[in-house]
């Protein structure tokens, strides 16, 4: 007897190498890994990769909104840099929250953030508005 085999088995185990790949390749939005992260192993600088409204849609960016930069140290300083001026001050990071408070140096009021991802070169930062602000690591 001539040994036959199913063609549906080949097909099924192709799809499910399909799967095995498309998941170990999927996004890392929505990841939040250790505040280390947010600062490497002294400091990271992160610029604007997108903007979003609060509603999801994409906010235009002006040029000097594409240069600022922001910088994370390991000290908990902040440091904000654009063609305008610089801003530094004071985080704070609750792992376990996920949320980081930047407050300015002599300023009375914190900016409070959830923090929706984060990851060695990935921050995406969301105001109690809604509004989203994605970074990657420069």
């Amino acid at each position: 007897m001539k040994n036959q085999t199913n063609p549906f088995r080949y097909l099924a185990a192709l799809l499910v190498l399909v799967a095995l790949f498309a998941s170990s390749c999927g996004s890392k939005e929505g990841k939040v890994e250790g505040v280390n992260m947010l600062y490497g192993t002294d400091s990271k600088v992160w610029k604007t990769d997108k903007e979003l409204s609060a509603t999801g849609d994409k906010v235009a960016q002006t040029d000097a909104q594409e240069d600022e930069r922001i910088t994370f140290y390991a000290n908990g300083q902040y440091n904000m840099a654009s063609p305008a001026g610089s801003t530094a001050g004071k985080y704070t990071f609750d792992q376990g929250t996920n949320k980081i408070t930047m407050t300015p140096d002599g300023g009375a009021q914190s900016n409070t953030f959830d923090v929706v991802t984060l990851t060695d070169d990935k921050l995406t930062l969301k105001s109690p508005a809604g509004a989203e602000l994605r970074l990657e690591k420069e």
